[in-house]
């Protein structure tokens, strides 16, 4: 049996991850649960999958959680903070870590698992958009298995070549198509896009996700999150990678070979299909998911995204492009600047302001440390809400 730790067990991936587990009794083994505040959401967790640890990144909800648990299940023991989620993520019983902790939270205890050569089921963007080369140094250089669960990469993953670490062209292949519902104002009046609220920004048209994550998909910076990523993951350059509006989400990426073909995978929007592949690659297992009906689908479309209604994605590209730290800085600003809108403290629109001003003002360094990248972090968040500040007067 394979040891599992799911680094963010009460979000939507989490959960996703608990369920195709769960068909599978004899071939995984639950040793770590974490959340970040949800105290009454992992006690549950706790009490259903009887882990052998818990984690609460929260400090104060992991005193309440001991509290809890130290009678009703003295066998799980309660961990706290950064520093608890690396041990669960380095932990000798663990195998496998589902890094599903949204945001910059989640960077050090991912590089942690990917130190102890633990096979990584990335869903975590900012391992790779704020630590790229450190990361997928750890991942060589301590023999991880690095297997990615965004429905784009993983599909992208299931396209390539065995030797597309050697470089695209080496391996045949031209480009890297990655596609995009296009979220909920795709078609959207660009004049009342200023006026949108949190709601509906985050009611996406095919796929249940996060407030966050829903609000990335709105502006489309999840889709320039995961060029940055790709970039990473595939050994390519962004010049050779192409955004796809498909608001059918049924083809979730496509690679382009020198040769004509174009190979696609395709399934319904269910992220247990690669939650269920990368558990059992290089093998296949069943996920619960329903099979694809290409006869009720009827029809794919597929269009350019606008850039004057997705600003955020061509800030991505310049910030991948740029290189070094640009892409932590990119993350921080955007972070903060979907929190103040979900807040009510800026306009939709105003995300893409704060993102790009932010970049104005810091200038990218080289990325040579999980400390200056943490710096660039903190610099980052600090510029943005001076900017939010500004705009919220």
């Amino acid at each position: 049996m394979k040891g599992i730790a799911i680094l963010g067990s009460t979000g939507s991936i989490g959960l996703s991850t608990l369920d195709v587990v769960a068909r599978h009794p004899q071939e995984f083994e639950l040793i770590a649960l974490s959340a970040n505040k949800d105290v009454a959401g992992l006690r549950r967790q706790c009490h259903e999958y009887r882990p052998k640890y818990a984690v609460m990144a929260d400090a104060g909800c992991a005193a309440a959680l001991r509290a809890e648990l130290c009678q009703e299940l003295p066998g799980t023991r309660v961990l706290s903070g950064p520093e608890g989620l690396a041990e669960i993520a380095a932990a000798d019983e663990t195998d496998y870590v589902m890094a599903a902790i949204v945001g910059a939270a989640g960077l050090l205890p991912t590089l942690a698992a990917a130190r102890a050569g633990k096979r990584v089921l990335l869903a975590n963007k900012e391992a790779l958009v704020m630590s790229g080369k450190l990361f997928m140094d750890a991942v060589i250089e301590h023999g991880a298995e690095l297997l990615p669960i965004d429905s784009e990469h993983n599909a992208i993953f299931q396209c390539m070549p065995v030797n597309y670490r050697d470089g695209l062209t080496r391996a045949g292949v031209s480009r890297i198509l990655i596609t995009a519902s296009g979220g909920p104002f795709r078609d959207y009046p660009l004049e009342h896009l200023a006026d949108v609220t949190p709601d509906q920004a985050c009611k996406h048209p095919n796929w249940s996700m996060g407030r966050k994550i829903s609000v990335d998909s709105a502006t489309m910076m999840n889709k320039g999150l995961e060029v940055i990523e790709a970039c990473w993951l595939f050994a390519a350059t962004p010049d050779r990678i192409q955004v796809v509006l498909h608001p059918q989400s049924i083809i979730h990426s496509l690679v382009e070979y020198v040769d004509g073909s174009m190979l696609a995978q395709l399934g319904n929007p269910d992220m247990r299909t690669p939650i269920a592949h990368a558990l059992a690659w290089p093998e296949r297992m069943e996920s619960g998911v329903k099979p694809l009906d290409l006869f009720q689908i009827g029809r794919l479309d597929f269009t350019q995204p606008d850039p004057v209604r997705f600003p955020c994605l061509r800030l991505a590209f310049a910030a991948v492009a740029a290189g070094g730290t640009a892409t932590a800085v990119l993350n921080a600003a955007n972070e903060s600047a979907v929190a103040a809108f979900l807040e009510g403290r800026i306009r939709f629109t105003e995300i893409a302001t704060v993102v790009e001003a932010t970049l104005d003002e810091i200038p990218a360094s080289t990325a040579d440390s999980i400390e200056i990248i943490l710096d660039a972090d903190r610099q980052a968040r600090g510029e943005a809400a001076n900017i939010i500040g500004s705009l919220s007067a």
